[in-house]
């Protein structure tokens, strides 16, 4: 395994254990059903991605290329996303499933969709977001064009 896949598979874990506590203590007050709590996950999205990036680059800065960098960060952001995602599905089917009734209350009447539609979308926020992060972030850790001339 490369040392690129590690960090991202290191801060991808991190990221999920993040964002799993963050959503128990959300419940643990009784606002998970709030939706503009999820920004949050954002945040820890972000300080993630930056965090494995900078780390690689702290490793190795001159195997940090501007691809290797968004390899990092989208692999960190999808290892987060799919044990984000395990964890939710095994919260909405087991632990509580009047949740997702309760968040999809007008939708299930109109489209009779259920449980499954709700990991489906958690699952696509968090590749979306994984991918125009990633892209966003390596703007700040890119080496510059100038910098690479005077050299």
């Amino acid at each position: 395994m490369t040392m690129s896949v590690r960090v991202a598979l290191r801060y991808g874990i991190f990221m999920a254990i993040s964002l799993i506590a963050y959503f128990l203590i959300v419940r643990l007050f009784d606002l998970h059903e709030n939706p503009w709590l999820r920004l949050l996950n954002g945040v820890v999205m972000v300080a993630g991605i930056s965090l494995a990036i900078k780390h690689y680059k702290l490793i190795d800065a001159e195997g940090l290329s501007y691809i290797n960098g968004i390899k990092i960060g989208i692999l960190t952001g999808f290892t987060a996303t799919i044990i984000f995602t395990i964890f939710m599905a095994i919260y909405m089917f087991h632990i509580d499933p009047e949740f997702t009734q309760t968040i999809l209350e007008d939708w299930l009447r109109n489209y009779d969709s259920g449980a499954g539609v709700l990991v489906f979308i958690i699952f696509l926020e968090g590749m979306g977001s994984s991918v125009v992060l990633s892209l966003a972030l390596m703007q700040f850790f890119k080496k510059s064009y100038q910098k690479q001339q005077k050299k």
